[in-house]
């Protein structure tokens, strides 16, 4: 892999997206000009971006640039996840298959169900009074 070359990864759960690129380099992870620190500041959403660096074992050796939009932070984690399990394996082939036994390959189908017209919302209906 070239120095000035980036490989990249997108990455999507609920509404967020993730494009993630990343390259050799010293181990620098970067959320939208941002430190993961600073932009997750829950340790569980900083743990899921670094997931699949420990998993390949790339940790400290590829610098991830990540331009996150979309949906809240649980999905923007999620998804910088994917993107950078996506982008791992472009770079490596080999990769893929310790990636997918931990399931950072899979996209997460879950999605917000619509409201329904008539009720307060995707299930909760009006009370009902049988008398």
């Amino acid at each position: 892999m070239s120095d000035d070359k980036y490989i990249w990864g997108t990455g999507r759960r609920k509404n967020a997206v993730a494009r993630v690129r990343i390259c050799s380099g010293t181990g620098e992870v970067k959320i939208n000009n941002r430190a993961v620190e600073e932009y997750f500041p829950r340790l569980l959403w900083q743990s899921q971006v670094y997931q699949a660096l420990k998993t390949a074992g790339v940790e400290g050796r590829v610098d991830v640039f990540v331009n996150a939009s979309g949906g809240g932070l649980t999905g923007q984690a999620g998804a910088v996840r994917m993107g950078i399990a996506r982008a791992l394996v472009k770079m490596n082939e080999d990769l893929k298959p310790a990636l997918k036994k931990e399931g950072l390959l899979t996209r997460d189908p879950r999605m917000v169900e619509r409201k329904k017209f008539g009720q307060k919302g995707a299930r909760g209906k009006r009370q009902f009074s049988k008398r």
